[in-house]
């Protein structure tokens, strides 16, 4: 394991945050984490706008009326805000990790888990992107290992996942030492030349 988790860690530069830093190796050189896609906490921010508005209605309806109403309205939505910020908080602390040498996703606020795969392992890899995940910029990763049951075989609502599918794999089979062709757009006006 490495000595220390660096003090500050800045946009954009190839530094891991503390919290995934302990988990790791001096061995592997770390290439980047990535948090879930703000899109996979819609669910939790519908219930919060229409709890808000429910709140609001029987606030506005019953408020002169039944104060015992009112309250108990309130601490249900008092409820639904506790559970709200504890999903966008396990979402905070939900990261996918690229190394050198594995694929992990670490995840948890509280109970702290990790799964990993190495990234010899990896025989096949995937990601899939709905129409809505094109517009929105998230998508799917799947990896298959060996025929073996992996504890990382599906990760979610991952961000730009074209591009950290061409970083993983880059990292799984080196680049390309030769240089690449430049591909030029066939002009619909010079006849097909």
């Amino acid at each position: 394991m490495l000595d220390e988790p660096p003090d500050v860690v800045a946009a954009g530069d190839p530094v891991p945050s503390p919290m995934v830093f302990r988990y790791l190796f001096t061995s592997e050189h770390f290439v980047g984490e990535w948090r879930r896609h703000w899109s996979m906490l819609w669910l939790e921010m519908v219930v919060l706008v229409v709890a808000t508005f429910l709140l609001g209605y029987l606030a506005g309806m019953t408020g002169h009326v039944s104060n015992l109403v009112v309250g108990t309205a309130t601490a249900v939505w008092g409820v639904v805000v506790l559970w709200v910020s504890w999903r966008v908080g396990d979402w905070y602390y939900d990261r996918f990790v690229l190394t050198s040498r594995r694929v992990m996703v670490v995840s948890g606020m509280v109970n702290r888990k990790v799964a990993m795969m190495p990234l010899a392992r990896v025989t096949d890899m995937a990601y899939n992107q709905s129409v809505l995940g094109r517009m929105l910029g998230y998508g799917s990763f799947i990896l298959e290992s060996a025929g073996q049951d992996q504890a990382l075989r599906e990760v979610h609502h991952l961000p730009q996942p074209r591009e950290l599918y061409l970083l993983m794999l880059d990292e799984m089979y080196g680049p390309d030492p030769r240089p690449r062709p430049e591909r030029r757009r066939r002009d619909s006006t010079s006849g097909g030349d």
